[in-house]
């Protein structure tokens, strides 16, 4: 390779680099830190009147923020079994707009117990989530699957993955309990649909749901 396309090479590498960023990546679960995930997940500065998602800035809209805040209040402290499809797809639809980070944590096969390669990205996310920065948000913890398998089977090892991690940031990172809505998406939102079984599809999304931090300082 010559030196021209080398540094060709190299330049659009850190470009795709930037843009991932930019879009609230996916990290391995083995190079993630509590630093990226913490800049992930912080909101943006808000000022009076406008509320600022991850990439653009819209008007608040207060019936749309006392509904958004009727549904966490009413899943908060709810078995995550428990939750229906529509309030799964509520909290779908309104953690699109919100700061979110993909971890790839792996779990033993067919298991809710989190593999020994994976725990460090946990813990790196426990750290991050007892920051100060992100005081006083909830956050949802997603649980996905691959698309191998039943549609029923996936569901529930989703929720039962998703409550594992919501029990670890409890119990080992002293996290309060109602401000974690865990969830399970199944195989129903694969991140690469063209590739079903691609470890891509298996990971935990964590997504900030409040932006009174930001909003408060």
């Amino acid at each position: 390779m010559t030196p021209y396309f080398e540094r060709f090479a190299v330049r659009a590498a850190a470009f795709s680099a930037v843009l991932m960023m930019s879009a609230g990546a996916a990290f391995a679960g083995e190079a993630v830190t509590a630093d990226q995930i913490l800049n992930a997940l912080k909101p943006k500065s808000v000022t009076r009147g406008i509320t600022v998602g991850p990439q653009t800035a819209q008007p608040v809209d207060a019936a749309a923020q006392a509904k958004q805040a009727a549904l966490l209040d009413s899943v908060r402290n709810r078995k995550t079994r428990s939750l229906s499809l529509g309030e799964r797809e509520q909290i779908a639809e309104l953690a699109a707009s919100k700061p979110k980070i993909d971890l790839e944590i792996q779990f033993d096969y067919n298991s809710a117990e989190i593999s020994k390669g994976s725990m460090q990205a946990v813990q790196e996310l426990g750290k991050a989530l007892s920051d100060p920065n992100l005081k006083g948000s909830t956050f949802v913890v997603a649980g996905h699957t691959d698309g191998i398998g039943s549609d029923g089977f996936n569901q529930d090892l989703s929720e039962r993955r998703a409550d594992t991690i919501k029990r670890y940031l409890v119990e080992k990172y002293g996290l309060v309990g109602q401000d974690l809505v865990a969830v399970g998406y199944g195989k129903t939102k694969l991140k690469d649909a063209a590739n079903p079984a691609d470890p891509l599809n298996r990971r935990v999304q964590v997504v900030n749901m409040d932006t009174k931090t930001a909003a408060s300082k």
